[in-house]
């Protein structure tokens, strides 16, 4: 939805309410205490339209619903079941960061017009070096994850590659001997902080939106490398295929064993729309379905929603849909949880992770499970992903159906 001005009165606003300034912003969420900040775009369009780009390192996420009630901002984000609602008081916005599908979820948000810096205003020479690749040790995980980070003075870029996905696009400082990072996409919130010690580790904590928190390690390590993600997930002991049965988002049932997935490959995607990381993954697929969809080919999204109602998950998948031009097929499998998700794929060992993408031959037979996705914000990583999609695809779309 367009904003809509009329003339602007030299008070800095209009005859019908407060005037939305363009240009660039810095936003603050408060989470447990911690100031996670993050900045956006408000870029007129045309004389009575704008948008607005969440930015997180190379990341422009784009918000196309923009509204204005009354003196206040209403920023419902993209087909994410959230919304920013914040008063417009000139040059400064305060308010709350709101998932509505969450009873109670509110997190503090204020914003000033004009400046575009993460944590601090100016390079520092004496800013240590986080360059590289470092092998990471979260708190309660049994499996290591791989930090990447691209430093330039005291500005810094990265991720965090974990078995079960990535940390996406994060963006921050380094003043002194401290790092610091954040990313806000619309759904998650995410702040992390480093201090170098004496021996070069690292020692950290990691704040995530309203509650969680744990501190985590790290070794440099330019040889650090996950698990295989083709071996986490698989086939139980006396199940010899995947099969299943859900509802498309018209409430009919559909079939793996359905006629119109018979002599394809079929790629099945466990995904949700509340998930980012599972949109990265979403976009990838769509663009590489548009360029395939007259081949033997076919993907199914099953989708596990935030909550245990057909209607509302339907909708969340067909907003999706709509945001991001997905043209395969959709079903609503399930809610969120991953015991759940698992209940509902019995022949699985388990699913560890959203997103997770299950690879069945033109004969039915189940060829690859892959958990996870190292999405664009993992570079090389998300690279490799798709050289190795490719070359497996290719393989199975090259392969004869058994008479």
């Amino acid at each position: 939805m367009s904003l809509v001005f009329s003339a602007c009165s030299s008070s800095g606003s209009t005859d019908e309410g407060p005037k939305i300034l363009p240009g660039s912003w810095r936003a603050e969420l408060d989470i447990q205490g911690q100031i996670l900040p993050f900045t956006f775009e408000l870029t007129e369009v045309d004389s009575m339209a704008y948008k607005v780009h969440l930015i997180n390192g190379e990341e422009r996420l784009l918000i196309d619903e923009v509204n204005i009630e009354g003196d206040s901002l209403i920023m419902p984000m993209s087909f994410f079941d959230t919304q920013i609602r914040a008063k417009i008081e000139g040059e400064k916005l305060s308010g709350v960061f709101i998932k509505n599908y969450a009873e109670g979820y509110r997190l503090p948000f204020t914003a000033t017009h004009g400046d575009d810096y993460r944590f601090i205003q100016s390079s520092k020479p004496e800013a240590k070096d986080f360059d590289g690749k470092w092998e990471v040790q979260f708190e309660g995980d049994s499996i290591h994850s791989v930090g990447i980070f691209e430093q330039q003075g005291s500005q810094v870029t990265g991720s965090f590659l974990t078995a079960t996905g990535d940390y996406r696009f994060l963006e921050g400082n380094v003043e002194g001997n401290t790092m610091m990072l954040s990313t806000f996409d619309g759904e998650h919130a995410y702040l992390f902080e480093a201090r170098l010690q004496g021996d070069g580790s690292l020692q950290g904590d990691y704040w995530s939106g309203q509650s969680y928190h744990t501190t985590w390690t790290a070794e440099r390590n330019e040889d650090a490398e996950l698990p295989d993600p083709n071996e986490l997930t698989y086939l139980k002991e006396g199940y010899d295929k995947v099969a299943f049965t859900f509802p498309n988002l018209e409430g009919e049932p559909v079939s793996l064993s359905d006629e119109q997935y018979q002599g394809k490959v079929v790629i099945v995607q466990l995904f949700g729309t509340w998930c980012p990381n599972c949109m990265d993954e979403t976009k990838f697929y769509a663009d590489w379905y548009r360029k395939h969809e007259n081949e033997d080919v076919e993907i199914i999204g099953l989708a596990y929603e935030q909550k245990d109602d057909f209607e509302y998950a339907s909708s969340r998948v067909k907003k999706m849909i709509d945001k991001l031009d997905v043209g395969y097929d959709f079903l609503i499998a399930g809610t969120s949880s991953k015991e759940a998700a698992s209940e509902s794929l019995p022949m699985l060992n388990r699913v560890m992770s959203f997103p997770t993408s299950i690879f069945i031959d033109k004969n039915g037979q189940l060829r690859n499970i892959h958990t996870g996705f190292s999405g664009p914000g993992t570079g090389v990583y998300y690279e490799r992903f798709v050289e190795e999609f490719n070359e497996l695809v290719d393989k199975l779309l090259a392969e004869e159906v058994n008479v």
